[in-house]
């Protein structure tokens, strides 16, 4: 089960006092309660993106949680992170969302701390190349490094349910025919992305820097982006969420705080 729990539990009272308190719009009629347990949770299907209105509650322009503050992005649109994924189940099965549904465990649905609600996401376990369509209807994770929190169905699909975390790919589904169903997608590997810069030597100097620090890894990939050079230092690659939480906090101590997860 994710370590992300306890955690989860505080702030999503939080959320929802803060929540609650910063929208006056009367609430619409609550959906049918969770459902009971699938037979069969692979044959769950995924959530079909769709256009809805953006929720009366959970969508305040920022709220703070346990001293952090959070911006709500305006739109999904464009929306992609790779990091760790997390999932939420028995202790909040039935519980209302921040968006004020009740939460169903067995459904395609997900908790993430800044994209609008609703909003929907396809979501890609790099390591085994599975991915799931989900719904984002609640706040979470507040655990340092989880970028979103799948219901227990979805992290089934994903085969993340015995490790409790996944590194995994987050992107919005926005644009007209985002419902038509993803092919196989590759393992990949992964790295930790310790920056990015314009001039490669400000990559070398960090490069130089990290193995300094017992780093023997880092090197410098360059990449185009908007027709100009971009040099990427990286770490890796990293086996697991493990060894990538290890990085980043390593990471962090040297003063490096984005750090993020990279693949190839």
């Amino acid at each position: 089960m994710p370590g992300s729990r306890p955690l989860r539990s505080t702030a999503t009272g939080l959320v929802a006092l803060i929540v609650a308190g910063c929208v006056g719009a009367p609430q619409r009629p609550q959906p049918a309660p969770p459902s009971r347990p699938p037979p069969d949770v692979a044959a769950v299907p995924d959530a079909i993106p769709r256009a809805e209105p953006r929720s009366a509650l959970g969508n305040p322009a920022f709220y703070d949680v346990l001293g952090k503050r959070y911006f709500v992005l305006g739109t999904a649109e464009g929306y992609l992170e790779r990091g760790v994924a997390s999932w939420y189940g028995p202790g909040f099965h039935a519980e209302k969302t921040s968006n004020g549904e009740p939460y169903d465990m067995y459904g395609m649905t997900a908790a993430h701390k800044t994209l609008p609600l609703p909003a929907f996401v396809r979501v890609t376990n790099l390591r085994n190349g599975r991915s799931v369509v989900v719904r984002v209807n609640d706040r979470g994770p507040f655990k340092d490094g989880r970028i979103i929190d799948m219901s227990y169905t979805a992290a089934a699909k994903l085969d993340m349910l015995k490790d409790g975390t996944a590194l995994v790919e987050v992107q919005s589904l926005t644009q007209a025919g985002d419902n038509r169903p993803a092919g196989p997608a590759a393992a990949a590997r992964l790295y930790v992305q310790a920056g990015a810069f314009g001039e490669e030597a400000n990559a070398a100097r960090l490069v130089a820097r990290l193995k300094a620090e017992g780093y023997d890894t880092a090197s410098v990939r360059q990449d185009a982006v908007n027709g100009r050079a971009l040099y990427r230092v990286r770490i890796g690659p990293v086996p697991g969420v493990d060894e990538f939480d290890r990085a980043v906090a390593q990471l962090k101590r040297l003063g490096i705080d984005d750090a993020r997860l990279a693949a190839e």
